[in-house]
């Protein structure tokens, strides 16, 4: 009984250390890459809203609801992709000019935005 009480106590120290280290490091983002981060989180909430109202309503026109729901996720997943090329950390696209990672974000939502409205029908 003591046992599972002390790595109860353990764990949550654990997490709450992990939280704060998060924490600490998220305050040093610069705020283009928190900018992207609330895109990302609007995104993904306006998927979960339109899921939601689905359950609620029903899904008749599964056409518009697939649709919706593939729009957010798609746009949140290349606003992800914004985040990795934009930030100064990742070495991987030091060379990449932010412009550059801009205009592929847009033309990409484009393209996406496109199917999404042929999708439709």
């Amino acid at each position: 009984m003591a046992k599972s009480t002390t790595a109860a106590s353990s764990t949550a120290k654990d997490a709450q250390a992990l939280f704060h280290s998060l924490r600490s490091s998220y305050v040093a983002t610069t705020t283009n890459l928190k900018i992207i981060d609330l895109y990302v989180l609007f995104a993904i909430f306006t998927a979960l809203i339109q899921i939601c109202y689905m359950a609620i309503v029903g899904s008749f026109p599964f056409n518009s609801f697939l649709s919706g729901v593939l729009s957010c996720v798609g746009t949140a997943v290349l606003a992800v992709c914004l985040r990795i090329q934009v930030n100064k950390e990742n070495k991987e696209f030091k060379d990449l000019a932010p412009e550059r990672a801009f205009a592929d974000f847009v033309l990409c939502n484009l393209v996406l935005h496109l199917v999404i409205m042929n999708f439709l029908g």
